[in-house]
């Protein structure tokens, strides 16, 4: 699919290879249309990166000083770097902000990070976990009576950190139509989950729908309405009817009466415990597939638990009217594949058509391979 109708058609974006979130931002400004160049650092065979679709790939040696400068002179024609390394990485490297972007005042340098670039856990490593736990929002996950529990590492590594990322990019780069500047995007996964935890964090403090203890809520897993259940068959039926006329079609389709059967109210708490233990047992008398067609086309708030392995491969969202998303994996003779691909990115396969682009002559090219600061296809093997 041409990107030239895409909304980021045009823009450059120099994505320094990491962890899930900086490949994950990199990602939604590629499917948007956006040119990724991913800098690798070895030129084995593949990358098992599955948020490398529709990026291209060239390996630099980050250790040598000639593929430090190959990178500089890359970043000069880039509209926008994502850097994921801990505080004072790049700047040890001589590819920090305030060297970038004198070399390209327009540049839009994005670093992606745990705990910030300042204070007590900066330097320190850390995951989707840690982050959770120090802004707060782990405190909040969980049943009542039990440990804190995590959404794997969704919350943070994805939501927090790649997604607010590229809206930090694109803030920027809307600015930059204006300033003609560019700016550094600190984007802390610590700071966004945070960010992302507003509603709770808020609700909370008014004492409304979220309680403490934890998991004694309306939406924390202390309500009957807004639980999951287990069918007789062991698979899970997810139920959401907060609202009362909800909840009214939730209680007939499961076959009760609230005056016949002695149901407390919907918010009566004290009687939440009796009203679970009812669901519980009331859910176990069908299977899932029994329960999809009892709750179908209703507006019960009742719907299936289902396995990736049920679901279509993620597609790019949101989805745009006139300028969509690419959502289809270009072949490598500029057709189509049938449908959107997870790509295993080859390293270093397109070093060379990358250097080209960015105007480095065929003498250049073969000193940095003679530097071993490059590697990559159709180039002399080298080992960074």
């Amino acid at each position: 699919m041409s990107t030239t109708g895409s909304p980021l058609a045009g823009l450059k974006v120099i994505e320094i290879a990491g962890l899930a979130p900086a490949p994950f931002a990199g990602m939604i400004l590629s499917d948007f249309g956006a040119d990724v160049i991913r800098i690798d650092r070895s030129s084995s065979a593949m990358n098992p990166d599955v948020l490398a679709q529709n990026k291209r790939s060239i390996a630099l040696n980050l250790k040598s000083p000639a593929g430090i400068q190959a990178l500089i002179r890359l970043c000069e024609k880039a509209d926008v770097v994502i850097e994921p390394f801990r505080p004072g990485v790049m700047e040890r490297l001589g590819l920090g902000p305030d060297v970038l972007l004198k070399r390209n005042p327009k540049l839009v340098y994005a670093r992606m990070t745990g705990f910030g670039q300042e204070g007590r856990y900066a330097k320190m490593a850390g995951h989707d976990i840690n982050y959770l736990a120090i802004s707060g929002v782990l405190s909040t996950l969980g049943k009542h009576d039990d440990k804190p529990s995590f959404p794997i590492n969704l919350l943070a590594d994805f939501a927090g950190g790649g997604l607010m990322c590229a809206l930090g990019i694109l803030l920027a780069l809307q600015e930059r139509t204006r300033s003609g500047q560019g700016q550094v995007v600190d984007a802390a996964m610590i700071d966004g989950v945070n960010y992302i935890g507003s509603f709770v964090y808020n609700m909370h403090k008014a004492g409304a729908l979220f309680q403490s203890p934890r998991g004694t809520g309306q939406l924390d897993g202390g309500a009957p309405f807004y639980d999951t259940y287990k069918t007789k068959d062991g698979l899970y039926m997810a139920v959401g009817a907060i609202e009362s006329a909800f909840y009214e079609i939730l209680i007939q389709k499961l076959g009760l009466d609230e005056e016949k059967d002695g149901l407390p109210e919907q918010m009566d708490t004290n009687g939440w415990p009796k009203l679970k233990e009812l669901f519980t047992k009331v859910f176990l008398s069908k299977t899932q597939e029994e329960w999809v067609k009892v709750f179908d086309q209703t507006d019960a708030c009742v719907t299936p638990v289902l396995d990736y392995y049920s679901m279509p491969t993620p597609a790019p969202a949101p989805k745009l009217s006139r300028t969509p998303a690419r959502t289809r994996q270009q072949s490598k003779d500029g057709g189509e594949e049938e449908e959107y691909v997870e790509s295993f990115l080859e390293v270093g396969g397109q070093s060379r058509e990358i250097l080209i682009e960015a105007g480095f002559s065929e003498k250049e090219i073969q000193e940095l391979v003679a530097k071993r600061a490059v590697a990559g296809t159709g180039l002399e093997k080298a080992s960074l």
